[in-house]
């Protein structure tokens, strides 16, 4: 049987990698230095980074998405230099949990979230501007559809479903833009440092 790190779908041979949810943190987080959770719109994650820390605790975990992705490339590049070594990477798409029809029990999977790709490819371009490109065939996907639909990246994430489920829940419109779009006096949102 094939172990966790070496399975393929660990991309354990990227510098960069990329994932979703729990289940894809857990299997490209392994051996990471640095965890990036995206979660763009917010509150869909039900904790899950907090979650991971036990199962992943060699590594540090920021949030990362549209709004500050260079500051979470200039957070990779300084912990490389740090550590005085190739760092490794798992961007991890938080998407939507899939809850059944009673909304009470447990998410029954996960649903695919365009803001929180576009997130992520935002997070994988950023470190790919900042020298860090060894990138695994998942996470340059992700960086294309950013990269590719850049112009866009507000309106989609505004007309999203995920945006559209928060506007019918009393979110302002223009709230969610400002989530989808990048800050350049963002900070650094750590969720854990670089165990020691």
């Amino acid at each position: 049987m094939t172990d966790a790190v070496t399975h393929p779908h660990a991309q354990t041979t990227y510098q960069v990698r990329f994932d979703w949810g729990r289940p894809g943190a857990v299997r490209i987080g392994a051996g990471a230095d640095i965890v990036v959770w995206v979660d763009v719109l917010g509150g869909s994650d039900d904790g899950a980074p907090t979650a991971l820390f036990a199962e992943l605790a060699q590594a540090e975990f920021v949030e990362g998405g549209l709004t500050d992705a260079a500051i979470v490339a200039a957070r990779v590049l300084d912990l490389q230099v740090q550590l005085g070594r190739r760092v490794f990477v798992a961007v991890v798409a938080s998407g939507d949990p899939e809850r059944p029809a009673d909304d009470g029990a447990e998410p029954a999977g996960l649903r695919f979230s365009v803001e929180d790709l576009l997130g992520a490819g935002a997070v994988i371009d950023a470190l790919a501007a900042v020298g860090l490109d060894f990138c695994s065939p998942e996470a340059a996907a992700s960086c294309a559809a950013f990269t590719g639909l850049r112009g866009a990246v507000a309106h989609l994430a505004t007309a999203s479903a995920g945006a559209r489920e928060l506007v019918a829940a009393g979110v302002a419109t223009a709230d969610i833009r400002r989530a989808a779009t990048v800050d350049p006096n963002a900070e650094l949102r750590m969720l854990r440092p670089y165990p020691a």
